[in-house]
């Protein structure tokens, strides 16, 4: 089901009934905190007197406590350090190639494998932000690839030339990274998307930038 909910940040904008229904919050950012870091947060005073005394109950205290929290979130924990660590890492730099689309694009890594296929599913890892740098989605969260299908309009226009290539786009090959700005026309437009009781992941006319990593082909696609 969450693979599901990224998957609507990929998919064009038709009629509001085909946006999926998202419940995290706009402008997601993470902030991962270890075991390590929960236990220096913990202030123990103990007077010198009683201390030999204290010190054996005091351990169990804090044990219990650091063993409380990463059982009570320890996949919340996990997603929070999966996708902060990716977010933050900083891509190597690579000058945008516009297109008369409006599509920019440079590649990171020119993959040795085969090219992206048309109307057929591959397997990509994404992370999706803000022209400001703020994250809003990534594959990463879920520690595996979407698998999409490309080049047929199930995916944003930008994404569908970007990764299959066309109008002065080069494709990608497997083993590829792209990093592709992608214009709102190119994207949803004035509609904003991911939306939820009022709070949307997209705003309406927002510039994209996505990176991608083209993992693999789908090995299930039809022959």
């Amino acid at each position: 089901m969450a693979a599901a909910a990224s998957l609507s940040i990929f998919l064009p904008l038709q009629t509001p009934n085909t946006i999926k229904i998202s419940k995290t919050k706009p402008y997601l950012t993470c902030k991962a905190h270890d075991s390590s870091t929960r236990s220096s947060s913990v202030s123990v005073s103990v007077s010198s007197q009683n201390s030999k005394q204290k010190k054996p109950f005091l351990q169990v205290g804090i044990g219990l406590l650091a063993a409380s929290l990463l059982i009570l979130t320890p996949l919340e924990n996990a997603n929070a350090t999966r996708l902060n660590y990716y977010a933050t890492v900083e891509e190597p730099s690579c000058e945008l190639k516009f297109v008369p689309s409006g599509l920019g694009y440079c590649d990171l890594v020119v993959g040795s494998g085969l090219e992206a296929p048309y109307n057929q599913l591959i397997n990509v890892h994404y992370t999706g932000r803000f022209a400001d740098g703020t994250v809003f989605d990534s594959s990463y969260k879920f520690a595996r690839p979407l698998t999409m299908r490309i080049g047929v309009g199930k995916v944003i226009k930008g994404l569908d030339q970007g990764i299959l290539g066309g109008e002065g786009v080069p494709p990608m090959f497997v083993g590829g990274k792209r990093k592709l700005q992608i214009p709102p026309e190119l994207a949803y437009g004035p509609e904003p998307a991911g939306c939820f009781s009022g709070d949307c992941n997209v705003p309406a006319n927002a510039t994209l930038v996505y990176n991608i990593k083209f993992v693999e082909i789908y090995s299930g696609n039809r022959k």
